[in-house]
């Protein structure tokens, strides 16, 4: 079985699709999806389903839902490919979603899922990172970044449940992409990152480190008075719609820059560790 949740929900058991396009039973085999190899409880589906006021009927529902999704994967077995030997026991539907004590559990059957494969290289990146392969982090952390095609479930709808996990896993790319971003200024590519960090910017309006991230790129490219233009900007909006004044790192980060003269332009530019992004005393600190 082949999984995507970062994007369109597809899942594919011998090949062919065994996604249904009705949204309860979508939203039922997207939990089991996210959730493959794992028991999903049946309180966990119920929740997902009715958030809270389920109908008397919801486990008879329920088990509605997974005998529409079994349908699918029967389907998908007897015209799909052949996957297993000749001489391997065929799978049948009950063995690709299986009810278990408590719940069900999608058996992946050793198949692809690309949430487990950000993580494994998104971790990995996040090794280089602390071991200094700036380099190695920044391949690895792009080529996690690069299996999401979209917000994850972008084409679900979803409740309570999936709901929590889309804010879960948004947040793990966006720890993914900074440690990206502080990879590539670290190795020089301010220049490269000015485009993606001005779209970046105007999307997290808010989000500090991507912020100080872009002066940072703005000013080691020349761009001192640009950068300046984000810092204030930043603190408007977090003035206005938080009520709250920049980070202490932040303000750091400014004052470094006005008081920058011409020549640490060059300075900053000279090397890949130059003006990277580093930890002091648990806050995150640009420097300059």
């Amino acid at each position: 079985m082949d999984i995507d949740v970062l994007g369109a929900l597809a899942v594919r058991e011998n090949g062919l699709s065994i996604t249904p396009t009705a949204p309860k039973p979508r939203q039922v085999l997207a939990l089991l999806a996210l959730h493959a190899d794992q028991v999903v409880p049946v309180s966990a589906l119920i929740e997902e389903l009715w958030a809270g006021e389920p109908p008397r009927s919801a486990r008879t529902t329920l088990q509605t839902y997974v005998l529409q999704l079994r349908a699918l994967i029967a389907t998908a077995l007897e015209h799909g490919p052949a996957g297993a030997g000749p001489d391997a026991p065929a799978r049948t539907a009950k063995d690709v979603l299986v009810t278990l004590p408590g719940g069900y559990l999608l058996s992946s059957g050793g198949g692809t899922l690309d949430v487990r494969e950000f993580d494994r290289l998104a971790g990995t990146g996040y090794r280089a990172m602390d071991a200094g392969d700036f380099a190695g982090a920044a391949r690895l952390l792009r080529d996690a970044l690069a299996l999401w095609s979209g917000p994850a479930f972008a084409d679900v709808t979803g409740g309570v449940q999936l709901d929590m996990e889309t804010r879960r896993l948004e947040e793990t790319r966006l720890c993914a992409l900074d440690q990206r971003i502080e990879a590539d200024l670290r190795l020089g590519r301010h220049r490269e990152l000015l485009a993606e960090l001005t779209v970046l910017a105007s999307r997290y309006r808010t989000h500090e480190n991507l912020h100080g991230q872009f002066m940072l790129a703005l000013h080691r490219s020349g761009r001192r008075g640009e950068a300046l233009d984000v810092y204030q900007r930043l603190r408007g909006t977090l003035v206005r719609e938080l009520g709250l004044e920049p980070s202490v790192a932040l303000r750091r980060l400014q004052r470094s820059i006005l008081m920058a003269g011409p020549e640490s332009l060059a300075e900053a530019g000279s090397g890949p560790g130059s003006g990277s992004v580093a930890d002091s005393g648990g806050e995150r600190l640009v420097r300059v």
